[in-house]
């Protein structure tokens, strides 16, 4: 978690890692108490994976042969309840606490744990990360669970990075199915599953009329798209087309890629002189959730159909651990971003100029939260602006292959290894006078001038602004200490 720092208040950060001693003094730095329960949260949290983890791969009780099958039906069905009977015996007494994890907000059982607002929102953030809910929304506890029970290699909660970019995956993917035989087919949109007259799946039908034949069909699009849209409706039962019509499925994520000419220095924790990655330079980084109250508000903008005014940011450097991804020297950031409702208010519509006044905001508290401000250089801005933004979000793919669904989102290739940029260099130095700091480089559609000035000698307060050439200009400003504005 980083602070911006607002107005003389010194901005903070906390890092948690896999040190379980660092993670206790980095936590005391805001609550002795706090530091002393973080490891007895952890353990209770580690037991409640333990039981719940193996119940998603068990078969789920079957409840009508329990109540209403033949006396062979119910014992044959009593072996689905062996998982159930084992995770309550490693919960025992403590069941009805770890029962509220599950169903309760994860204000309230983050509460019960802890004191401080810096640790209980940074927590909070898994609880409601890609998830149209607010940290006080019941049942928010469960996404927390979800998001640390998964393991990276026999590391409980880890994530990690595709070498080469997640690009690299599907060219993983592609490259084993071809070798077993397959053959991959792209730009061949699916128009129907083909059903035969006794109700068997007997393969496509593709948007230009060409049939694949195939007893099996197997689809990674949505449960809506696949069932709903795609498979011929009069051989599913009313009652499973209702219960998938009535899956929500909405996101508040929109997806925004940064690529800028060096390792962003942020006022919670400075870059290292040598300039090389620190620890917080290679994990998630949050913005905007220094506390709870901040995430619910941003959360309550998109229930009232805007965008979050300050929107809730967990960013990464996946190059600051792969430097295949970015030139010598400069680096991506990928911002995970929330909320944004699907539908605005006011009948607006996601068009260019809604996205890219989005993306100005988010980037907008990218560049507050770092020195970019700050810096002694007479150009520090330019040096630190993004040089490359894009913007992808849940309204953009399905409405232009499948049609429109709630809850997708998508990315777009950085433009150093995109043909459609060419002549884009993001380590182009810009030039500016001492007294204006400034920088025009081809950055797509979102920044078209970043520029920072004084707008009194007399008074220390600057501004930072977003130029374009068909909009209103937007002014953000802070005020800085004397010694930032000498």
């Amino acid at each position: 978690m980083l602070e911006e720092g607002v107005g003389s208040r010194v901005p903070r950060s906390l890092l948690l890692g896999t040190d379980a001693v660092e993670n206790q003094k980095q936590i005391a730095r805001f609550s002795q108490k706090d530091a002393q329960a973080f490891p007895r949260y952890e353990e209770f949290l580690s037991r409640l994976i333990l039981a719940i983890d193996p119940l998603l791969d068990a078969a789920p009780v079957d409840l009508a042969a329990l109540q209403q099958g033949r006396l062979l039906q119910r014992l044959k069905s009593l072996s689905t309840l062996m998982p159930l009977l084992k995770a309550g015996r490693i919960l025992g007494a403590q069941l009805p606490q770890y029962y509220q994890v599950l169903v309760a907000p994860i204000s309230k059982v983050l509460d019960h744990w802890f004191e401080s607002e810096p640790l209980k929102a940074t927590l909070a953030t898994d609880a409601v990360i890609g998830a149209m809910m607010s940290p006080h929304t019941p049942g928010s506890g469960y996404v927390l669970l979800h998001h640390v029970m998964g393991a990276l290699e026999g590391r409980q909660g880890a994530w990690g990075y595709v070498q080469g970019g997640m690009g690299a995956l599907s060219e993983a993917i592609a490259s084993s199915a071809t070798a077993h035989g397959a053959s991959i087919f792209t730009e061949k949109t699916v128009v129907r599953v083909q059903v035969n007259s006794e109700g068997r799946v007997q393969g496509v039908v593709l948007q230009d009329g060409e049939e694949v034949r195939s007893k099996v069909v197997l689809s990674n699009a949505s449960p809506q798209i696949t069932f709903l849209k795609l498979t011929p409706q009069e051989w599913l039962p009313e009652a499973f087309v209702k219960r998938i019509s009535q899956l929500d499925t909405q996101s508040p994520v929109t997806k925004i890629n940064v690529a800028v000419d060096r390792l962003p220095s942020f006022l919670a924790a400075p870059n290292a002189p040598s300039g090389r990655p620190l620890p917080h330079h290679q994990c998630s980084i949050h913005l905007n959730c220094e506390d709870i109250p901040v995430l619910h508000q941003a959360f309550e903008d998109a229930m009232a159909g805007l965008p979050s005014r300050r929107p809730m940011i967990e960013l990464c450097i996946p190059s600051s651990l792969d430097p295949t991804l970015a030139p010598r020297g400069c680096h991506v950031i990928s911002l995970f971003t929330q909320y944004t409702p699907y539908t605005l208010a006011a009948g607006k519509q996601w068009d260019e100029l809604e996205k890219n006044a989005y993306a100005d905001r988010a980037i907008l508290c990218l560049l507050l939260g770092t020195q970019c401000l700050t810096a002694s250089r007479p150009t520090p801005l330019a040096s630190r602006a993004p040089c490359w933004a894009e913007t992808s979000s849940l309204h953009q793919t399905w409405r232009e292959s499948l049609g429109s669904l709630e809850g997708t989102y998508s990315t777009a290739p950085c433009p150093w290894s995109s043909s459609t940029s060419p002549g884009l260099c993001p380590c182009t130095p810009a030039t500016a006078a001492p007294s204006r700091a400034s920088t025009s480089a081809a950055v797509g559609p979102i920044l078209e001038e970043v520029s920072w000035e004084p707008q009194d000698e007399t008074q220390p307060t600057w501004s930072l602004r977003i130029l374009r050439t068909s909009e209103p200009e937007a002014t953000l400003s802070r005020k800085l200490s004397p010694e930032e504005a000498t």
